[in-house]
């Protein structure tokens, strides 16, 4: 008889006991804790991290839950610092289940297809990752409304409606599939900050002004490294403690500021949240490249043109003088 297959990642997502993140210095703390117990610690800041521990579990004899609240004491214990836990085989499903953990609570997927089709069946389509706002309207304009009604279509299907390589990666990821290793060390190819609200916001115009200052920063970032980023993910903290993310791949990998403030605004509209009171917005760039190895598709619009000159200026003021020696009025005000 064959032992059931074991969730082999771990996906934590970090609180602060009033259900803030944590600061940096804590966080820090988690990813060195992490590495006692597995050497493949991934770094998703600012309050997420994947491990692989699949040695880990052979090493104490446990399953995933146990390890998870051996993990949980001493975060708290060391921290002060709670986490909800995904774990699942890859890190696409860790990453969808700990979306539905309650806080200091695990959410086991078992690695097992039947467990895997049953937690995916019903949920959104946009609940993929990687499926934005568009690819899931088209989506649900054939009827393809769901998770298990995309992994059900037949892939030619898919592909015609998306293009080859896009639906592909949906299809797969429909079927809880997810080639990407844990990588450690990754932090370096993702970039992520952060404006929390003195209070609950409810004003949109003050919600895409503070995506405008995060597009900013962060673009500034992207160029003083010298890198682009094809992946912009957008997380929402609500003021009843969920969390909505959306992820979005661009056309062309950039690192202008512009380019970055659209997508936010796309995503943000994307999530149609209205009303909603919102407690803190989260920007993280991914899949960061050197930007020589980038290509650029020319433009002939000459604003677009002078706005990029108009960055590079800036950048070197910046340089010279300080980060918040120049700021967009819209900021400024």
């Amino acid at each position: 008889m064959n032992a059931p297959a074991v969730s082999t990642v771990l996906c934590l997502r970090l609180r602060r006991p009033d259900g803030e993140p944590p600061d940096a210095q804590a966080y820090a703390g988690v990813l060195t804790l992490l590495g006692g117990f597995t050497p493949v610690v991934q770094a998703l800041p600012p309050d997420t991290v994947l491990a692989d521990v699949r040695g880990a579990l052979r090493y104490f004899g446990c399953g995933p839950a146990r390890l998870a609240a051996l993990i949980r004491v001493r975060c708290l214990a060391l921290y002060g610092v709670d986490c909800a836990v995904g774990a699942a085989g890859n890190p696409l499903l860790a990453r969808m289940a700990v979306r539905e953990a309650r806080p200091g609570h695990t959410l086991v997927i078992p690695d097992e297809p039947a467990a895997v089709r049953e937690f995916l069946a019903a949920k959104p389509v946009a609940a993929l990752d990687g499926v934005g706002p568009k690819a899931a309207r088209t989506l649900c304009s054939y009827g393809l409304d769901s998770v298990g009604r995309v992994a059900a279509a037949p892939p030619a299907t898919l592909r015609r409606i998306l293009g080859a390589r896009a639906g592909r990666e949906v299809h797969e990821r429909a079927l809880g599939i997810d080639r990407s290793p844990v990588r450690p060390g990754a932090a370096a190819r993702s970039l992520a900050a952060e404006r929390a609200f003195g209070l609950d916001e409810l004003d949109p115009v003050r919600h895409r002004r503070a995506l405008l200052s995060l597009t900013e920063e962060l673009g500034a970032r992207l160029r003083t490294q010298q890198q682009v980023c094809r992946v912009v993910s957008l997380t929402v903290r609500c003021a009843d403690r969920s969390t909505l993310t959306r992820t979005r791949t661009l056309a062309e990998p950039t690192a202008h500021s512009a380019a970055l403030t659209s997508a936010a605004y796309r995503l943000y509209a994307g999530l149609g949240l209205q009303r909603a009171r919102v407690r803190a917005l989260a920007l993280r760039l991914e899949d960061l490249t050197p930007a020589e190895r980038a290509a650029h598709q020319l433009s002939f619009d000459p604003q677009d043109d002078k706005a990029r000159r108009l960055e590079a200026v800036t950048d070197r003021v910046r340089a010279r003088f300080g980060p918040h020696v120049i700021a967009r009025g819209t900021l400024a005000a």
